[in-house]
């Protein structure tokens, strides 16, 4: 896939993402902004972004839904099938291709066919939690790093809470692997999606990383 380089985010095992620099931000201007509902196999995602590239994906609603795991309202993961010259196709259309590679690529990593994401995404925060979000994507598929981990590879052994913090303001869910981020004990804490959530996402990793 082609980008621009200033703007392609790498594939997450292999290098650090992008940060968001001046000239690339947002403008401020809400036309420029576009937004993404998609419905996964965790609930609902709101994909934000321009036509540079994606800046936010974030679950809707944090409520476990009752009886979870053995009771699941949402759907598997698939793609909206749409009619050429529908409303539906029309209003597809019209949406920023980042977005739409970010929904696909999340449809695909839902399915266990994709473990890496390579559409145009960005971020901006204070230096240290660029520190962390890029130590963040480098933490491979299936694998977890405990938060004091996170500290000593920014180089703040101390800082486990604040490197906590960073976690928690994480807008690029699943593509910067913040549930990927354990205790450590093990245990599982602090997941802004919900630990429910963090739990499914580590065991759906883990069971298709062995076939």
């Amino acid at each position: 896939m082609n980008s621009k380089p200033a703007l392609s985010a790498p594939a997450i095992s292999a290098a650090p993402a992008v940060e968001l620099s001046a000239d690339i931000r947002p403008a401020g201007d809400a036309a420029s902004m576009h937004r993404l509902l998609y419905l996964s196999p965790l609930g609902e995602l709101a994909i934000e972004g321009t036509s540079e590239a994606v800046y936010s994906i974030l679950f809707t609603d944090l409520t476990m839904p009752e009886g979870w795991p053995a009771v699941n309202p949402f759907p598997p993961p698939s793609i909206p099938e749409r009619t050429a010259g529908s409303e539906e196709d029309l209003a597809e259309s019209a949406l920023p291709e980042p977005l739409r590679q970010a929904r696909n690529q999340l449809a695909e990593y839902f399915r266990g066919e994709r473990q890496t994401f390579d559409f145009p995404y960005a971020f901006d925060g204070t230096v240290f939690q660029r520190s962390v979000w890029n130590e963040l994507a480098s933490v491979p598929y299936a694998a977890s790093r405990s938060y004091k981990d996170l500290a000593v590879a920014v180089g703040s052994e101390r800082a486990v809470r604040a490197v906590g913090s960073a976690n928690g303001r994480n807008k690029l869910s699943i593509v910067l692997p913040c549930h990927r981020i354990i205790g450590s004990n093990g245990k599982l804490t602090g997941y802004a999606g919900g630990l429910w959530r963090k739990e499914w996402l580590l065991q759906h990793e883990a069971r298709f990383a062995r076939k």
